[in-house]
């Protein structure tokens, strides 16, 4: 059985959105003001590489999708074949290669995605389905690349949710100019 593992680039205050500037937010591009190092870019290459599946929301798949198809490299390629599922009532005709639609059930997708792999399926973004996974328990590890910046606005990563939510700490180390935290329900 597959394990969940949501990873975000987060702002210390909590901040998730548009790390890459390409969504908008008069804010965006904030991840590209610091290194991440050779260990950042390791963490996120390693992640990847021995993933087996991409869960995400709607309008990260759509961000994914327009930006990775163009590109090349073992990354890429990788992002580009492995299998990908979108929870979402609103996409129709996904055109990403190895694209399943798994409806707006989040714990039923979630459950059925861990049956069909062995390894970790990855969860990038998708602020909406990461709130939804955390409140339905059905996230197996929690990876955050902290970034040294507050600000201020902006779509946080945790809102509330209807009771709490505890996690333990199994990793924590610098990655460049950032901090990479690794979290396992408590």
């Amino acid at each position: 059985m597959g394990r969940i593992v949501v990873t975000q680039f987060i702002t210390i205050d909590g901040v998730i959105e548009d790390p890459g500037g390409a969504e908008g937010f008069d804010r965006g591009g904030w991840a590209f003001s610091f290194e991440r190092g050779d260990e950042g870019d390791r963490f996120k290459f390693e992640e990847v590489m021995a993933a087996d599946a991409l869960l995400l929301g709607r309008r990260t798949y759509e961000g994914f999708a327009e930006a990775w198809p163009s590109r090349t490299g073992d990354f890429a390629d990788k992002f580009n074949s492995m299998p990908k599922y979108v929870v979402s009532e609103n996409l129709n005709d996904p055109e990403w290669s190895n694209t399943t639609m798994v409806g707006g059930d989040v714990a039923g997708a979630a459950a059925t995605v861990k049956e069909r792999h062995e390894g970790d399926i990855l969860v990038n973004g998708s602020a909406q389905l990461t709130r939804a996974l955390l409140a339905a328990r059905a996230i197996d590890e929690l990876r955050l690349m902290v970034f040294p910046t507050v600000l201020g606005a902006g779509k946080r990563l945790f809102g509330a949710h209807e009771s709490p939510v505890s996690l333990r700490l199994i990793e924590s180390r610098p990655a460049g100019e950032t901090l990479i935290l690794r979290f396992v329900p408590a």
